[in-house]
């Protein structure tokens, strides 16, 4: 007899999809592959890490001020962090630029990769008191210049992102 589940077990993931994208561009390194794949796992530990926050006590102000002149939360922080760390380890990014930095993070010559990626790895956190709407927005550029990176990696036209 024929079992009849009311969840797809053959379910399309986000890292399925991408390996299957990767198999059709010849010559693919699998470089944007890794990528992708560290930050999936970054929303994913920033998902759970906003499921956790009031038991973990993740609420309230981390004391520090972003770019845009707003107020940190302490969910800003970590997220920023879990993000820079799985980004940089992927050894995949040569730079970082995120809205809660200054400045751009250059990731260590040991570990640059061809890819610049730009992100808010917690968008909407004004909203998280109130369960409002909050995710994580980002976009990879090709780095442009050879040599050490620059902002000019960064400062590309959209038209240009790989993703």
């Amino acid at each position: 007899m024929a079992s009849r589940h009311t969840i797809d077990t053959n379910a399309m993931t986000l890292t399925r999809f991408v390996l299957a994208e990767q198999r059709k561009v010849p010559g693919a390194t699998g470089d944007l592959t890794q990528l992708l794949t560290a930050i999936q796992t970054a929303i994913k530990a920033v998902a759970a890490a906003v499921r956790r926050a009031g038991i973990a006590q993740l609420y309230g102000m981390a004391g520090n001020t972003n770019v845009q002149g707003e107020e940190q939360k302490t969910l800003d922080v970590l997220s920023n962090d879990l993000f820079i760390n799985l980004l940089k380890s992927s050894f995949t990014t040569c730079l970082l630029v995120s809205e809660e930095n200054d400045t751009v993070v250059e990731v260590e010559t040991e570990k640059q990769g061809k890819y610049v990626v730009c992100f808010d790895p917690l968008d909407g956190s004004s909203n998280i008191d109130c369960l409002g709407s909050i995710g994580s927005i980002f976009a990879i550029f090709r780095r442009t210049s050879s040599g050490r990176p620059n902002a000019k990696d960064a400062l590309q036209t959209g038209r240009n992102a790989v993703c």
